[in-house]
C-alpha cells in the first residue's frame, strides 16, 4: 500500500506540475496581450506561436498529470483487490476449519450417542431379565414351601437388580437426553456459521 510520506510526495510533485501549466498559459497569454498593444504583426505573431507551444506544453504537463493519477489509481485498486482476496482466502479457510471441527464434534456425539443407546438396549434386557427371575421366583415360592428361604432371598435379590436397573436406565435416558441437547444446539451453531457470508 502507498505510504503517507510517497502520497504527500506525489501530491507536491503534481501541484508543482499543474502550477507550472497553469503559468505557462498564464505567460502565453500576457505575451499575446503584451504584443498585441504595441501593433506590430510580426511581434503579435511570434507571441502567438509562443503561446501555442506554451500551450502545448501546458497540455503535455496536464495530460502526463492525468495518465499518473489514473496509473496510481489503478495501482490503488489493485492493492485493495489483493487485501480483499486475502482476506476472503483466509474467512474462506476459517469457514472451511470451523465447519470440519463441527463435523469432528458430532461425528463424536453421534458416537457417544450410539454407545449409550447399546447401553440403555443392555440395561433393558437386564430389566426384563430380572423381571422374569423376579416371576421365576414367586413361581418357584408357590410351588416348593420347603425351600421358601432360599427362594426368598433369591427373590429379594432380583428385586434389587431390578430397582438398580431401574436406576441406570434412567440415569442413561437422562444422559441421552442431554447428549441429543448438545447435538441441536451445535447443528443450529454450524447451520448459523454456513449462513454468514464470506
Amino acid at each position: 500500500m502507498t505510504s503517507p510520506v510517497m502520497s504527500g510526495n506525489r501530491r507536491r510533485q503534481r501541484s508543482t506540475r499543474v502550477l507550472v501549466a497553469v503559468l505557462l498559459l498564464v505567460l502565453a497569454t500576457l505575451a499575446v496581450a503584451g504584443t498585441a498593444v504595441t501593433g506590430s504583426w510580426i511581434l503579435v505573431t511570434i507571441a502567438a506561436v509562443a503561446a501555442l507551444v506554451l500551450g502545448a506544453a501546458a497540455t503535455k504537463i496536464t495530460h502526463t498529470e492525468l495518465l499518473d493519477s489514473r496509473q496510481e489509481a489503478a495501482r490503488d485498486r489493485a492493492v485493495q483487490a489483493r487485501a480483499y482476496a486475502d482476506l476472503t482466502e483466509a474467512r474462506t479457510a476459517e469457514n472451511v476449519e470451523f465447519a470440519a471441527d463441527m463435523t469432528g464434534k458430532v461425528a463424536k456425539r453421534d458416537a457417544t450417542i450410539a454407545r449409550l443407546e447399546k447401553r440403555l438396549g443392555d440395561a433393558a434386557a437386564e430389566l426384563a431379565d430380572a423381571r422374569r427371575e423376579l416371576v421365576e421366583a414367586g413361581e418357584r415360592a408357590e410351588e416348593a414351601q420347603r425351600t421358601a428361604d432360599r427362594l426368598a432371598k433369591s427373590l429379594a435379590d432380583a428385586e434389587e437388580r431390578a430397582g438398580q436397573a431401574v436406576v441406570r436406565v434412567a440415569e442413561l435416558e437422562a444422559e441421552l437426553d442431554v447428549l441429543t441437547a448438545q447435538i441441536h444446539a451445535l447443528e443450529a451453531q454450524a447451520r448459523t456459521q454456513a449462513r454468514r457470508p464470506a
